[in-house]
Order: C-alpha cells, then sequence, then structure tokens
C-alpha cells in the first residue's frame, strides 16, 4: 500500500522521521524492515539511529539499479503518469490530486497478488463509486460529482492500461541472470560513474575488471573497487560483464610501483590537463598500465615528468600555469611550462651511467592528500 505526501522540497533526515510516524507509523505501527535508495536522507545517521532505536531494519537498493526496489519504482511511475495526465497547465494543483491517485493505486488489482493493496492490508476492499450519482438539486455539486465519476474511470483505465504494457515491455528484454563466483573478475559499465575524460560519449562503456567479493543476493555483487572511486561497491547482475579470457586475450594487469630513493614512483603516460584549485596548480594524470578510471588530479610539485609537462604546454598554451616570457626572435611573447622538480633524474642517472641533464624522467610522487592510480595513497613512478 503507497501513501504520497505532498513536500514542497525533500526533507533532511530530521525533517524525514515525524513525516514518517504521521504518515506510516500512525496508520500501520512500526514496520519489521525498510527498503530504499541510497539518498542522503536514508543513509545519515540520524535515520539509522531512529530506525535502530525502534527496531527497523534497512536495506539499500544496488547503485544505480532502481528496480532492486521495484514496487517503489513503479509506483512513482504510476502516480506521475496520472498527475501528467490531469495536472492544470499552470501544474500548480498537483498536490490536490494526490489524494485520489492515492486511493485509485491502492484499489488498483496488482498482477504479483491478485488483490488490491488495500485488500492485501485490510482483507476487503474499498468502496468504489457508484455507477450514478442521483441529482441533488445542487448544480454544483452535480457538476463536482459528474467530473469526479469521469476522473475515477480514466485514471481506473490508465492504470489497468499502464499495468500491461510495463509488462510486456519488461519481459521482452529480461534474460536470465549470469551467475558469477567470489574471485571472478568482471567488467563494470562506466554508465553511471565519472571519468575523467572530456567526453562521456567516446569514454569505455565498461572500466576494469575488477574482482568479486561476495556474492550479496542472486542478482547484487560486491567489487573490489579501488578507494578513489568513491560509489558504493555492491551492483546490479545488469551492470556487470564477464571477462572471457581466450589464448589472445591480454588482460592488463597494472604495473608495480619503482622505488626511487626509498619512496615508491609510478610511471606517467601523459598530462591530459592542467587547473589551479585553491590557488595549487594541478595536472590531470594518465598512468602507464591503468585505464581512464585511475586518472587522478595532482599537484604541480609531486609531477616530475618535464618533458611531458613541456609537451603538454606546447599543445595546450592557454592552459593555467604557462608563463608568458619574451621570445628570442622578434616581438611577441611564447609560453613556457614551469619546470618541476629534477630529483628522480638524477637518481635515474646514477644507474643509467648518465648525467641528470640528458635523462627525461616521467613520474610522479603521491603524497599524503594525493591518490595515485588505484587509489594508493603513495608515491608512483613511470
Amino acid at each position: 500500500m503507497g501513501h504520497y505526501v505532498p513536500l514542497r522540497k525533500l526533507p533532511s533526515a530530521a525533517e524525514l522521521v515525524p513525516i514518517f510516524i504521521t504518515n506510516v507509523v500512525r496508520i500501520h505501527g512500526i514496520p519489521l524492515g525498510i527498503v530504499s535508495d541510497r539518498g542522503t536522507q536514508f543513509v545519515s545517521r540520524f535515520w539509522k539511529g531512529f530506525c535502530k532505536n525502534v527496531g527497523i531494519d534497512l536495506s539499500f537498493s544496488s547503485a544505480y539499479h532502481p528496480q532492486t526496489n521495484g514496487a517503489a519504482e513503479r509506483a512513482n511511475q504510476n502516480i506521475e503518469k496520472y498527475l501528467r495526465c490531469f495536472i492544470s497547465e499552470r501544474q500548480d494543483n498537483w498536490s490536490d490530486l494526490i489524494p485520489w491517485a492515492e486511493y485509485a493505486l491502492n484499489s488498483a488489482v496488482s498482477e504479483a497478488t491478485g488483490h488490491s493493496p488495500f485488500f492485501t492490508v485490510y482483507g476487503f476492499d474499498p468502496p468504489v463509486l457508484p455507477a450514478t450519482f442521483p441529482d441533488t438539486a445542487i448544480p454544483a455539486l452535480d457538476e463536482h460529482l459528474a467530473s469526479l465519476k469521469e476522473t475515477w474511470g480514466r485514471v481506473k483505465r490508465a492504470l489497468e492500461d499502464s499495468s500491461g504494457i510495463q509488462k510486456i515491455k519488461a519481459d521482452r528484454h529480461r534474460r536470465p541472470a549470469p551467475v558469477y563466483q567470489v574471485g571472478d573478475r568482471v567488467w563494470l559499465s562506466s554508465r553511471n560513474i565519472k571519468l575523467l575524460v572530456p567526453s562521456m560519449k567516446l569514454a569505455p562503456r565498461y572500466i576494469g575488471p575488477y574482482k568479486i567479493l561476495r556474492r550479496i543476493n542472486p542478482v547484487s555483487y560486491a567489487l573490489a573497487l579501488p578507494s578513489h572511486i568513491r560509489i558504493h561497491n555492491v551492483f546490479h547482475v545488469s551492470l556487470l560483464k564477464p571477462l572471457l579470457c581466450n589464448r589472445y586475450t591480454r588482460v592488463r594487469v597494472p604495473p608495480p610501483p619503482v622505488s626511487v630513493e626509498g619512496e615508491e614512483e609510478f610511471e606517467v603516460e601523459a598530462i591530459l590537463d592542467a587547473r589551479v584549485s585553491r590557488g595549487v596548480l594541478q595536472y590531470l594524470v594518465d598512468w602507464v598500465g591503468y585505464g581512464p578510471e585511475d586518472r587522478s588530479w595532482l599537484p604541480a610539485t609531486e609531477v616530475h615528468a618535464p618533458r611531458l609537462v613541456r609537451a603538454f604546454y606546447l599543445a595546450h598554451p592557454r592552459a593555467p600555469g604557462g608563463r608568458p616570457v619574451a621570445a628570442r626572435r622578434g616581438g611577441g611573447s611564447v609560453t613556457v611550462a614551469p619546470a618541476p622538480p629534477r630529483r628522480l633524474a638524477a637518481a635515474s642517472s646514477l644507474l643509467a651511467g648518465q648525467a641528470p641533464s640528458d635523462i627525461a624522467v616521467a613520474s610522479a610522487h603521491v603524497g599524503r592528500r594525493g591518490a595515485g592510480p588505484g587509489g594508493e595513497t603513495r608515491t608512483r613512478r613511470v
């Protein structure tokens, strides 16, 4: 059974509690459990603490898969369809339509149970509007009742049509869910993950592969994600693809760091962008052997790749961090990249037997506040 509460804005966790008590607990009592999405109100400590103290078990839907809480999502679709049909041109009367929409939805027979939500909860169906209304000799009331009857009929037909159409469409694309084992490696859809790329249209559709940590239920799995991908690590099976290997398949294995002067360094593939954040010049670093999901912004002082930095500023002379200097021949000016530290060049020259000035080093040191590929808070060298 659904209950719909008109609100001017999304409530905070503290505001959600009295709304929940007034519209759910007052009518049905304290529930044993609640399934919700991962909205900020539902994952807050305030809401979790309230539910824990009153004995409510909380369950959350899989990341970016609203079908996990299908009943609520279906109810939301139905209420939106109803409001679109009957709302005024100015869309300012939707709150007046909510009570009748709730009554109609709770009176509609469910395909799953064969009963209406009202019957499932109370054991009987609510009374429906009579087929005809007697004349009341009050013109305004007669007009209102006639309009009410017409609206009720249209709502009932719309709900019945919507239920049948949605079932047909869902069954048309539904396939048996693949079964994965703990330790299997899978690709993760990048559809809902913000990658540091210029255009998501040209970004890879899948990232990884990542190892499966555990099976939550038949259609949800927990993945071993890098720490810098700050999203919940439980995903619906529709967002995963198995890693299929044959003798021609080469799985990308991230290269390990190299120790330079007692610190781990990771190799830099390219400098992709530059920005100034809180007064600090930063570079967007693409790491050798890692995908676009591992790209990271690092302070310029921690990127030891002078050749790559210069190449970036030659291709993007107007990027932040360049400094105009007088041209050697004639007027005008040119943009020169800032010179990064050469500490690693000196260390590498000892191994190669070359002078420090002859070595081109492309590496980055990640301090405590930085994050290298894979999310490690350590140094990387290329």
